[in-house]
C-alpha cells in the first residue's frame, strides 16, 4: 500500500473520472451500518493549514482541507457527526490532522478524548438524502458553520483499495497550572484504517461555510476553491489505533489550549478573546 497518498485524497483526485451505470449497494430497508458517507475536499492556503499543526507535521503541497458528514452506528444508536480533516505529512508519510469532530453522542466524546486525543465535541448534525438531492449541516452554539447543498448525478467507478492514515494529539496539562508543564506529554496517535470503496457517486453542489467564534473553518482555513464532492460507501478492512511519537513539550504548548474538545486555538476551552 502506498504511503504517499490518502483515501481522501484519492477521492478527490477521482472527481472528474468518468460516470458509469452500475448497481447501488444491497441492504435491508431503514439499515443504518451502511449509510454513505458525504465527502467534500476544497482547497486553501497552505500557510493557514500549517499555522494550525502542531511540531513535527508538515503541510501537503495541495492544501487540501477534508470535510466529512456521516451518519455510523456508534454504541447501537445513530451517530451523526462531522469530521475536519487537513492534509498533512509526517516524516514523508502521507497523512491528515483532524481538527475537530462534531458529534450528536455526548457519551463517547469524553471517553474518546481520554483515552486517544481524538478531538470530539458535541454538536448537532442533519444529513439526508431525498432522490437525488442531498443536505447536510453542522450547528454548534447556534451557529450553522458548515452546510452542503447538492445533487448526485452519477456512480463512477469504484476506487481500489486504500490506506488513511490520521493523526491525533493525546496529552494532559499539569494539575497546578504550571505554565509549560504536563503530567503526561504530548504524544502522536497514530490511526491507520484500510477501506475497500463499495459504492461511490458523484455530488454536484456548494460547500458553504459561515464564520462563528466556535468554529472557524471559515476564518482559519478560509474555502478557495472546492475540489470535489461524492457520496462514498466504505467497507472497513482493517484499523489500528496506536501511541505513536513523543512531541517536544516546550513547542507543543502554545497548540494545548483550544476550544472545547476540538484543535481549534483557543483559551481556557473558550474562544481567543476579541
Amino acid at each position: 500500500m502506498s504511503t504517499t497518498t490518502t483515501q481522501n485524497r484519492l477521492l478527490a483526485a477521482a472527481y472528474d473520472n468518468p460516470l458509469v451505470e452500475a448497481d447501488g449497494p444491497l441492504q435491508s430497508p431503514g439499515e443504518l451500518a451502511n449509510w454513505p458517507m458525504l465527502k467534500i475536499a476544497y482547497r486553501t492556503d497552505r500557510d493557514r493549514i500549517a499555522s494550525l499543526l502542531p511540531p513535527g507535521l508538515e503541510p501537503d503541497d495541495s492544501s487540501l482541507v477534508l470535510v466529512t458528514f456521516y451518519n455510523l452506528p456508534i454504541q447501537n444508536a445513530p451517530e451523526y457527526g462531522i469530521a475536519i480533516n487537513v492534509a498533512a505529512n509526517y516524516k514523508g508519510t502521507a497523512g491528515e490532522y483532524t481538527l475537530g469532530i462534531g458529534i450528536n453522542q455526548e457519551t463517547v466524546v469524553y471517553p474518546s478524548k481520554e483515552r486517544w486525543g481524538q478531538p470530539k465535541f458535541h454538536a448537532e448534525t442533519q444529513y439526508w438524502r431525498l432522490g437525488n438531492v442531498v443536505e447536510a449541516r453542522t450547528i454548534h452554539y447556534g451557529h450553522t458553520f458548515a452546510e452542503f447543498k447538492g445533487e448526485v448525478v452519477g456512480q463512477q467507478a469504484p476506487l481500489d483499495e486504500a490506506e488513511q492514515r490520521e493523526f491525533w494529539v493525546k496529552y494532559m496539562r499539569d494539575c497546578d497550572l504550571t505554565p509549560g508543564k504536563f503530567d503526561f506529554d504530548p504524544h502522536f496517535v497514530n490511526v491507520y484504517t484500510r477501506f475497500k470503496t463499495t459504492h461511490l457517486e458523484k455530488v454536484e453542489g456548494e460547500l458553504i461555510l459561515r464564520d462563528s467564534r466556535w468554529d472557524p473553518i471559515a476564518t482559519l482555513l478560509p474555502k478557495r476553491e472546492q475540489v470535489s464532492a461524492h457520496l462514498w460507501t466504505p467497507a472497513f478492512l482493517d484499523r489500528k489505533i496506536s501511541l505513536g511519537d513523543p512531541i517536544d513539550p516546550d513547542k507543543f504548548w502554545p497548540f494545548a489550549d483550544t476550544i472545547g474538545g476540538s484543535r481549534w486555538p483557543g483559551e481556557n476551552g473558550a474562544p481567543p478573546a476579541v
